[in-house]
């Protein structure tokens, strides 16, 4: 800004250039951040969740809540992070308070985190905002898996063990007894696959035990392979009670069984198989709500039993029930149970019941009825829909030269095919460059060596014999002592001298043997044919490299949308892979993709300009040889014109 100051205290002493440049500087100059949490960390980022009515929609309480944060070569620069992502810190909106989060997945070179986030005090119909801050290679991993989750959360498996039991991350160690194959691929990195066999026995932990009209959160993201009749996602049984959850034919359903009087809920549409989907529900005060993807799905009006025994997940169909004859004796009960929601026809879907086959995953419990603005959250916030609720700022930078700013953004997103193909564009531009630089600077010296020349040879008298010193091996072109040592170098290197040259050293040639100094007209067409090839290669001098310059103008732009082109299918490819869509994830890696069309035309365009002015200078060159040849070889012919009388004894 102070170089734009002075500029402007200088008035017309800088030109229109000058001024435009420093003006585009203090557009471009790195701005400070307003605040920066620890000035270790050289990079951060703005996080926007937006729960008003522009994101996810949700006016309902949500309360603390563990986000999750998906991070992709579209919104972070892994390059710029610690390989394991330990350098990782989210702050708070104030910009002050740490987060406590962990990281599910980290993977530096594919480009794919995941990592869960404790936001707290999260409002409905605003945006909250957190800051990520990265880029300390000496940082100290925090990961906090168990601070992560509040005291009430019980449970929760994120399935990213392959080959062993499920671990819980949360404080109170309910890890899976048993191991199930795992499911690359899932709503949130990897799950769980279940065959409809086997099922993953949870502990019988004390945190675990139900009381008798006690409080409960449940969620699972689940997706069949198929629609089933009566497929258990969860159950836990104790005597004659009993809690059930599952999917028939796709429907989503919560069964309580208290004392073998059994209630099941009704209502909701059937999911579709091959997809993924939140099942979840809560219980408080003698009422159980069904929730599927975060929308209300079906309620019952019943509490839940006492229950210490040990929960299964996806359990399966029991071993004594016979194969085909009992299922298909109890389907016709069914219509007629849901009709009058009575227990009894509850009897028989209990008897077909079997274990859910599909993949599952992120599997919580909660020991206390979460509000339905968090349950929201969460199905919105894990699933394919995040990017109504997340999105990303730009980078800032609280040093450097690209410190902040769109134009560091943009560079630093560039991708390695869009620097390959910049650093090709680099090396035309340098070669344009000097090709501009070197046919303007001969250009300059021809023009004065012309200059110079044509003004001693157009005052001298009409017979040029002095001028040509036919009694000399070769001409000097200080014209008689009035030309200084270094204007007979800038002559030297004029055309027009050396096509001067040329023709003298024809007529020479000729007058070497001595006797009367005449020329035929045949001499002077002859001298006139020297001339014109000289013409030629005086041309062609002038003209040298100039074909960098058209293929600069034609080969830039193209070798810049090639980079472009690539740069945005790249892009695409990662957020398709990532499976975070919105324009956060976006705009960075298109902008840094055209930035390669931008340095194509940033060569094309300073040649084409250089191009036509170095073209209009060597026609006007062109045009004074052109003209100096017609004029030397009519003085030729004035000065060593055959008399009459040779020219008649010649005839005869």
């Amino acid at each position: 800004m102070s170089l734009l100051r002075f500029g402007l205290r200088r008035g017309n002493g800088l030109s229109a250039p000058v001024m435009l440049l420093l003006v585009l500087a203090a557009v471009l100059w790195p701005k400070a951040a307003s605040a920066w949490w620890n000035d270790q960390w050289t990079l951060r980022k703005k996080i926007t969740i937006d729960t008003g009515q522009s994101g996810a929609g949700i006016s309902d309480a949500i309360g603390t809540a563990p986000i999750l944060v998906r991070l992709h070569v579209g919104n972070f620069r892994f390059g710029a992070a610690k390989d394991d992502g330990g350098d990782l810190r989210f702050i708070a909106s104030d910009d002050k308070t740490p987060l406590k989060h962990h990281v599910e997945k980290y993977d530096s070179l594919l480009g794919e985190a995941l990592v869960w986030v404790s936001v707290p005090d999260l409002k409905p119909g605003t945006k909250n905002d957190i800051w990520l801050y990265y880029g300390n290679q000496k940082a100290p991993t925090a990961i906090d898996a168990k601070g992560t989750y509040d005291p009430d959360t019980l449970l929760v498996y994120h399935f990213n063990d392959r080959g062993t039991p499920a671990q819980d991350v949360t404080a109170w160690a309910n890890s899976a007894q048993n191991a199930v194959p795992a499911a690359d691929g899932a709503i949130i990195g990897q799950g769980a696959r279940l065959d409809g066999q086997t099922a993953i026995a949870l502990p019988g932990s004390p945190s675990l035990v139900l009381a008798e009209g006690g409080e409960l959160t449940w969620s699972l993201w689940v997706k069949m392979t198929a629609p089933q009749p009566g497929a258990v996602l969860f159950s836990r049984t104790e005597g004659a009670n009993g809690l059930t959850v599952g999917l028939d034919n796709g429907v989503a359903f919560v069964e309580v069984a208290n004392g073998g009087d059994k209630q099941r809920s009704t209502g909701g549409a059937a999911i579709a198989a091959a997809g993924w989907h939140q099942i979840a529900f809560t219980a408080k005060s003698g009422q159980i709500t069904l929730f599927v993807d975060g929308s209300q799905a079906a309620t019952l009006a019943a509490s839940l039993p006492t229950m210490t025994g040990v929960a299964q997940l996806g359990s399966a169909a029991p071993a004594a029930a016979p194969a085909a004859t009992p299922t298909a004796d109890a389907t016709p009960a069914a219509p007629a149970g849901d009709a009058a929601q009575t227990p009894a026809p509850v009897a028989a879907p209990a008897g077909t019941a079997a274990g859910f086959a599909g993949d599952v995953d992120e599997f919580e419990i909660a020991k206390v009825a979460r509000p339905a603005g968090f349950i929201k959250l969460s199905a919105i916030g894990q699933g394919p829909d995040q990017a109504k609720l997340m999105s990303f700022s730009v980078d800032e930078e609280n040093s450097g030269w690209f410190s902040g700013g769109y134009f560091g953004v943009i560079l630093r997103s560039v991708t390695l095919d869009g620097w390959v193909v910049i650093g090709l564009l680099a090396i035309m531009a340098f070669i344009s460059w000097y090709v501009m630089v070197d046919r303007i600077s001969y250009l300059n010296r021809v023009a004065r060596g012309n200059e110079l020349f044509l003004g001693q040879f157009r005052e001298t008298s009409t017979d040029i014999g002095g001028l040509l010193q036919l009694d000399s091996e070769e001409n000097d072109p200080s014209f008689g002592g009035e030309l200084g040592k270094k204007q007979r170098k800038a002559v030297r290197a004029a055309p027009l001298y050396r096509l001067f040259a040329a023709g003298a050293q024809e007529i020479r040639k000729r007058f070497a043997g001595g006797g009367y100094r005449r020329l035929s007209p045949q001499a002077i067409q002859s001298i006139r044919a020297v001339l014109d090839s000289g013409f030629v290669r005086e041309s062609q001098r002038l003209n040298r490299l100039m074909v960098m310059l058209t293929i600069a103008i034609s080969g830039g732009p193209f070798l810049g949308l090639l980079g472009t082109v690539v740069g945005v299918m790249i892009t695409f490819a990662a957020i398709a892979a990532s499976g975070d869509v919105n324009v956060n994830a976006i705009a960075p890696g298109i902008a840094a993709a055209l930035v390669a069309t931008v340095a194509g035309l940033g060569v094309a365009i300073p040649s084409l300009f250089a191009y036509n002015y170095l073209t209009i200078r060597i026609k006007d060159v062109s045009s004074e040889m052109q003209v100096f040849v017609d004029e030397f070889i009519t003085r030729i012919a004035e000065s060593y014109e055959l008399p009459d009388e040779p020219v008649k004894q010649a005839a005869e």
